[in-house]
C-alpha cells in the first residue's frame, strides 16, 4: 500500500495580489527602466521577472488555511477562521508586493523575508511527512527542493527560482536558450567574488585591498577585453567605417550646417534602399528604388526627408528639411509588396519584384547618410565615395545556412533571400566575422591573464565543469559573443529606421524575419547608437543587474527534449511552454546560432556540435515541418501531453506545478458549429497528462508597447495554471454531484479572491475574476477521473467551463452576452485593451473575434469597445443574423423602441420570441448596474424596456404568426 503524502494547500491555490503583480509586470516591460537581464541576449515571449518571482514564491508558501483544510477535508470553515486566514494572507501579500517591485530585484532584505517564508513552509511540510517512507529522499527540512523549468527559453523562471534560494535547473531543446540560461544561472555563481584578471585591474593601487563582490570582476573584464577588441577591430577594418568630410555641396539647403563645413563627422548610419530594374522597357537599364518611405525624421523641429531628383533616365537623392510631404511618406510604395518606378511611374508588381529578386537582380543603393553633429543628427545626401567603400568590403566568411520557406514568419525567402548570410551587407558580414574572430583570439589573452592572476591552468572548459582559467576565459568570451548577437540583430538588412525617434530598430520587434525594403546600416566602430562599445555595455550591465552573484547560489542549464527529460524528479516545477504556433523558436534562433557557434564552441563543443538548432522535436505546430496543419496540430498536442505527463510523474509531490499559457483565443467552424480552440484544448491536454488543475490566474505578462502589440489586437495576458498530480485511484462522479460540489466550493473561493486581503478592496480585478474563478471550478472537475453525463458519456472540458461560468453569470446567458455583460461592468462604453478583452473572452468560452462577428463591438488598433444601441444598424433583421446573442437582441430592441415605440419593439420581440425572457432579465440587470454606477442616461434606456415590457409583449402577441414560426428558436 502506498503511503499518501500530506500536501498543505499553497497560497497560489487560494489567492494572489494580482493588482500588484500586474502593475509590476507592466512597469518591468517598459523601456527606460535601466539595465535588465533581458539585455544579455534577446529571446522571445519572455516572462517578466516580477511574475516569475511571485508565482514561484506563492507555489512554495503554505496558505494560512492549510492545517484546517488537511484536518477537515471537504468541510466549510467557520467565519472566524476565515477572517483570521485573511489577515495572515494580508501579511503574505505584503511580502509579494515588496518582492515584485523592480527596485527590489536585488534587495537582500526583501529577498531574505521571502526566503524565510519559503523555508518555514517547507519545514512545516517536512514535519507533516517525517514518517513517510521516502522522507529522507523527499523531505529534508535542512535542504529546500530544487527547481526545474523544462522549457527554460529566456531564463526568467530559473533565474528567479535561484534568487529565491533554490538550486535552479533549466533545460531546453534549443542551444541558444541553453546558453542564455547558462549565462544567467550557471556561470555567475562559478566566478562570484573573483577579482578581475585584466592587467589594468591587477595593477591598480587598491587591488590588494579591494573586496570583489558578486560578478564585479567578471563585468570589469568584459568591459576591458571588449575595449581591446574594439581597438584591434579599428586596425583591421576601420577603413570600412570612415568619417565623412562635410563639403559645401553636401549641405545645400541646410543653412544651419554651415559651421560644419570642412569638418569630419562620425557617421552613425548609412540609409539604404533595395532596387530592381524598372519594368518599363524605356528604363529597363535603371535600378529603381523600392523605398517604403523617404522620411528620415519626423521629430518636431528636426524633420527631414529624402527627395529623388529625376534627370532623364537617371536620378539622385537629395536631403530636404521641413515637414515631409505625403509623397515622401509614401516613398515609392503603392501597396503591400508593390511599388512604382520613380522615373516612369509604372507600377512594379510584387510578382515582378519576386522574380527579379530570385533571379539575383535585386540590389541596394545608398539613399542618405546620418552623421553625428553637436548633440544632434545631421542628414546628408549619399556620396559615391561612401557607397564604394561599403561595397568594397570582402568578408572572409559568411553564414551558409538556409532557413525555412515559411510565409508567415520568414518572408525574405520569397525574394531569393533564404540563407542567413544573405541578410547582411558585405560590410556587415566583414565586421561581424572579424568581431567573432577577435573574440576567439582574445580568449587566449584572457586565459593567459587569468593564469597570471592565480587561476588554475587546468585546461578544463565550461562544458566539462571547469572553474579555473580556461573556464573563466570561456565565460568572458561568451558574454562578449552576446555583443555580436546584438550587433547582428540591429545590424542586418532586416533592421528598420524609426523616423520619430531618429533611431535604428532591431530586426526582432516581433518573432519573425519580415522583409524590409529600406534599412539603416550602423557604424559598428562608432561610440554611440548601435556600435560594439554599446553592445558590450549592454552585456556587462545586464549581467550585473540580473545575476545572483553569491557563491552559495547554484544553477545548471542543460539541453534536453521536454518530452523525454528526467530533470524534474523531486523538483519544484514552473514552466512557460511554447504556445502552439505563436513563436517559431528554432527557425528564428538560427539567426543568432550561426554567429554564436563560432564564438562559443570552445566553451561548449557539444552544445554547438550541430550546424543548426534542432527542429524535428521542437514542440511548435509548424505545418511546413510536419506535412500540413492537421499533422502539425496532432504533433503539438501529442507532444505537449507527453511533456506534461513527465512533469506530472516527476515533479515534487508536495508542490503544485505552475504552467504559463498565453495563446490568443480563436474560433473554428466545424460540423457542430463554432467552437473555441487553444484554451480548452490546452486544458484538456494538461488533464490527460494526469494533472488536476487547482488554480488559474490571469497576469499581464505581455509587452503591449512592442511593435506587434501597437496598432494590432496582440496578446496581452498570460494565464498561470496551477496543477497537482491527480490520484491514480480517482473515481468518477455524476453531472448532478459535480454541480452540487461546484455550488458548495465556488462561493467560498469567490469570497477568498475578492476579500482575501482582509480589506474591502478586491485583490482580483473584476475583469480578471471570470478567469480566476475557473481555477477552483476546474479543481473540482479535474480531481475526478471523469464527470459522467446522464447518458454515461464523459463531460468535456468545454462543458465544464460553461457550467463554471454560469456561477458568475447568474443568468443562463449565451457566452457572447456573458462577455459583454462583464466587459460593460468593467469599462462601460469606453475603450479597453484587447489583451484584457481576450482574457475575459477566453474565460467566457468565446473570443473577441467571435463577439465582433456578432456585431456588438469594434476591435482594432489594439483596443476594444462595445457599441451603443445608437450605433446598431437600422437595416438589421433578425432572420439574417446567424449569430444573435441576447446582448445584441436587447440593444436592437432599445433602438427600435426609441424610434418606433412599443409596436415596433413588439414586432422585433415576436421575431426573437425564443430569447424574450433572457432579454428582459438582461435589461433588468443592466438597469440595476447602471443605476448603481450613476450612469443615468443608460439606466433610463434599460428602465424604459423593463417598465414597458408588458406592452411590448402584447404588441408581440399581435404580430403576424408567420414571423414567429419562421424565426422561433
Amino acid at each position: 500500500m502506498t503511503t499518501a503524502i500530506k500536501t498543505p494547500k499553497k497560497l497560489i491555490e487560494v489567492a494572489l495580489p494580482l493588482d500588484a503583480i500586474n502593475e509590476a509586470c507592466a512597469y518591468e516591460k517598459m523601456p527606460g527602466i535601466g539595465a535588465h537581464p533581458r539585455g544579455l541576449h534577446l529571446w522571445w515571449a519572455r516572462r517578466p521577472l516580477a511574475a516569475a518571482r511571485a508565482v514561484i514564491f506563492a507555489q512554495m508558501v503554505n496558505d494560512p488555511s492549510w492545517k484546517w483544510e488537511l484536518e477537515n477535508p471537504e468541510e466549510l470553515p467557520p467565519s472566524n477562521l476565515k477572517a483570521s486566514w485573511a489577515a495572515s494572507r494580508k501579511r503574505l501579500f505584503s511580502i509579494v508586493e515588496d518582492l515584485v517591485r523592480w527596485e527590489n530585484t536585488s534587495n537582500e532584505g526583501v529577498l531574505g523575508k521571502a526566503r524565510s517564508e519559503i523555508l518555514k513552509s517547507w519545514r512545516e511540510t517536512c514535519e507533516l511527512n517525517r514518517d513517510h517512507p521516502l522522507a529522507a529522499e523527499l523531505f529534508d527540512p535542512h535542504k529546500l527542493p530544487g527547481f526545474h523549468d523544462p522549457f527554460a527559453g529566456g531564463g526568467a523562471l530559473p533565474l528567479e527560482a535561484q534568487r529565491l534560494g533554490l538550486d535552479a535547473c533549466a533545460s531546453d531543446l534549443n542551444p541558444v536558450a541553453v546558453l542564455i540560461n547558462k549565462s544567467l544561472i550557471e556561470i555567475p555563481p562559478k566566478f562570484s567574488g573573483c577579482s578581475a584578471v585584466n592587467p589594468n585591474s591587477r595593477d591598480a593601487r587598491d587591488n590588494w585591498s579591494r573586496q570583489w563582490k558578486g560578478v564585479e570582476g567578471l563585468t570589469e573584464d568584459i568591459q576591458y577585453y571588449g575595449q581591446k577588441i574594439l581597438e584591434q577591430a579599428r586596425v583591421r577594418f576601420g577603413n570600412l567605417y570612415p568619417k565623412i568630410l562635410i563639403k559645401k555641396e553636401l549641405i545645400e539647403g541646410q543653412k544651419d550646417l554651415q559651421s560644419y563645413v570642412g569638418k569630419s563627422c562620425n557617421i552613425l548610419a548609412w540609409m539604404w534602399t533595395r532596387t530592381v530594374k524598372s519594368p518599363n522597357p524605356a528604363f529597363r537599364h535603371v535600378d529603381v528604388p523600392l523605398a517604403s518611405t523617404f522620411v528620415l525624421s519626423t521629430k518636431s523641429g528636426k524633420e527631414a526627408y529624402v527627395e529623388p531628383v529625376i534627370d532623364g533616365d537617371s536620378y539622385h537623392f537629395v536631403v530636404k528639411l521641413g515637414k515631409p510631404p505625403q509623397t515622401a511618406k509614401a516613398g515609392a510604395k503603392l501597396s503591400r509588396g508593390a511599388f512604382r518606378c520613380i522615373l516612369s511611374q509604372a507600377p512594379i508588381s510584387a510578382e515582378y519584384i519576386k522574380s527579379e529578386a530570385v533571379a539575383g537582380r535585386m540590389g541596394v543603393r545608398l539613399m542618405a547618410i546620418v552623421a553625428e553633429g553637436n548633440r544632434r543628427r545631421i542628414y546628408l545626401p549619399p556620396t559615391d565615395e561612401q557607397e564604394a567603400i561599403a561595397k568594397s568590403a570582402s568578408p572572409s566568411w559568411r553564414p551558409n545556412l538556409s532557413f525555412t520557406h515559411n510565409s508567415r514568419y520568414m518572408t525574405p525567402w520569397a525574394y531569393g533571400l533564404d540563407n542567413f548570410g544573405e541578410l547582411f551587407t558585405q560590410r556587415q558580414l566583414a565586421a561581424l566575422t572579424s568581431f567573432s574572430n577577435l573574440v576567439g583570439e582574445m580568449e587566449g589573452q584572457i586565459l593567459s591573464d587569468a593564469v597570471s592572476s592565480g587561476m588554475a591552468a587546468d585546461g578544463v572548459n565550461l562544458e566539462q565543469g571547469g572553474i579555473g582559467a580556461t573556464a573563466y576565459a570561456n565565460a568572458v568570451s561568451i558574454y562578449l559573443s552576446f555583443a555580436i548577437s546584438r550587433l547582428a540583430d540591429f545590424g542586418c538588412t532586416l533592421a528598420t529606421w524609426k523616423p520619430s525617434g531618429q533611431q535604428v530598430m532591431h530586426l526582432f520587434t516581433r518573432q519573425a524575419l519580415p522583409m524590409t525594403w529600406d534599412f539603416p546600416e550602423s557604424n559598428f566602430l562608432g561610440e554611440s547608437s548601435i556600435c560594439w562599445s554599446n553592445a558590450v555595455k549592454y552585456a556587462h550591465e545586464a549581467l550585473a543587474a540580473g545575476a545572483v552573484g553569491t557563491k552559495n547560489a547554484t544553477g545548471s542549464a542543460l539541453q534536453a527534449n521536454a518530452m523525454e527529460q528526467n530533470f524534474s524528479c523531486g523538483r519544484v516545477v514552473s514552466t512557460d511552454p511554447p504556445y502552439y504556433d505563436n513563436v517559431p523558436y528554432a527557425d528564428i534562433s538560427d539567426f543568432f546560432y550561426v554567429w554564436l557557434r563560432g564564438a562559443c564552441r570552445s566553451a561548449y563543443p557539444e552544445l554547438f556540435s550541430t550546424m543548426a538548432t534542432p527542429k524535428a522535436e521542437e514542440l511548435v505546430a509548424t505545418p511546413e515541418r510536419h506535412g500540413g496543419q492537421v499533422q502539425a496540430e496532432r504533433f503539438f498536442l501529442e507532444g505537449m501531453t507527453r511533456a506534461m505527463q513527465r512533469l506530472a510523474d516527476q515533479a515534487h509531490p508536495a508542490f503544485p506545478v505552475t504552467i504559463y499559457y498565453a495563446f490568443k483565443q480563436a474560433e473554428t467552424d466545424d460540423a457542430s458549429g463554432t467552437s473555441n480552440t487553444g484554451w480548452d484544448t490546452f486544458l484538456d491536454a494538461v488533464m490527460r497528462a494526469g494533472f488536476a488543475i487547482t488554480g488559474t490566474w490571469p497576469m499581464r505578462s505581455e509587452q503591449e508597447f512592442r511593435m506587434r502589440g501597437m496598432g494590432s489586437n496582440a496578446l496581452a495576458s498570460s494565464i498561470v495554471l496551477v496543477c497537482h498530480r491527480r490520484p491514480s485511484d480517482a473515481h468518477t462522479v455524476s453531472r448532478r454531484a459535480f454541480l452540487r460540489e461546484l455550488n458548495q466550493v465556488l462561493p467560498t473561493a469567490l469570497d477568498e479572491m475578492t476579500r482575501g486581503s482582509g480589506e474591502d478592496r478586491s485583490p482580483v480585478a473584476p475583469v480578471d475574476l471570470s478567469q480566476a474563478i475557473i481555477g477552483p471550478g476546474m479543481a473540482v472537475f479535474s480531481k475526478y477521473a471523469a464527470v459522467l453525463e446522464a447518458d454515461g458519456s464523459k463531460m468535456s472540458v468545454r462543458t465544464a467551463l460553461q457550467l463554471i461560468n454560469r456561477f458568475l453569470a447568474e443568468d443562463d446567458f449565451d457566452h457572447d452576452t456573458q462577455f459583454c455583460l462583464h466587459w460593460f461592468e468593467q469599462n462601460g462604453w469606453k475603450e479597453g485593451r484587447f489583451g484584457e478583452a481576450d482574457t475575459l473572452a477566453r474565460a467566457k468560452g468565446t473570443s473577441v473575434d467571435g463577439v465582433k462577428q456578432a456585431g456588438v463591438l469594434v476591435a482594432s488598433g489594439g483596443v476594444v469597445r462595445l457599441l451603443r444601441w445608437k450605433d446598431y444598424p437600422a437595416e438589421w433583421t433578425a432572420e439574417d443574423d446567424d449569430r444573435l446573442p441576447i446582448w445584441e437582441a436587447l440593444h436592437h430592441l432599445i433602438r427600435v423602441f426609441k424610434t418606433e415605440g412599443e409596436s415596433g419593439a413588439g414586432r422585433l420581440l415576436a421575431a426573437i420570441v425564443g430569447k424574450a425572457e433572457s432579454t428582459r432579465q438582461l435589461a433588468y440587470r443592466l438597469y440595476t448596474l447602471c443605476e448603481r454606477a450613476g450612469w443615468a442616461e443608460d439606466a433610463r434606456a434599460y428602465n424604459e424596456i423593463v417598465t414597458s415590457w408588458s406592452a411590448i409583449e402584447s404588441a408581440a402577441a399581435a404580430a403576424p404568426k408567420a414571423q414567429q414560426t419562421d424565426l422561433f428558436e
